[in-house]
């Protein structure tokens, strides 16, 4: 398990969003409105429950821990609970997750191919999308 932060941070990321792609900085298109939409009660809890049930079916596959805590496969509700309020970094094997509360996305550092591949999954029966940014 990779534990140096720096080295995760700088290794290919993909993005586990409500959209299906990155919006281009010239898109005609009034992405900063929607945002600022899905970033207001009670849209955001509606999101950030997507992204809980993600996490939390593939702790049925794969061991999880949160950055700074030596436990393993912390309790569900204590494991959504710091989604919904705090910013976390969630370690899977050599990957990391990084999950704010106020944000429409998660963040995915150094996934292995099983790993991306049952993101892929999951998101996509949340009604969420990854992808891979232009990096």
């Amino acid at each position: 398990m990779i534990k140096d932060i720096e080295k995760l941070l700088n290794m290919p990321y993909w993005i586990i969003d409500i959209l299906p792609r990155q919006v281009e900085k010239d898109s005609p298109g009034q992405y900063f409105a929607i945002e600022k939409y899905y970033i207001t009660e009670p849209q955001r809890l509606i999101i950030k429950q997507r992204h809980i049930n993600i996490i939390l079916k593939l702790n049925c596959y794969r061991d999880i821990s949160l950055w700074e805590e030596d436990e393993i496969n912390p309790d569900p509700e204590i494991l959504a609970d710091v989604m919904n309020k705090n910013y976390v970094n969630i370690i899977i094997d050599d990957a990391l997750i990084v999950s704010a509360p106020d944000e429409t996305y998660l963040t995915i550092y150094n996934p292995d191919e099983d790993l991306l591949n049952m993101l892929k999954i999951l998101a996509a029966g949340e009604g969420l999308y990854v992808w891979r940014p232009e990096q």
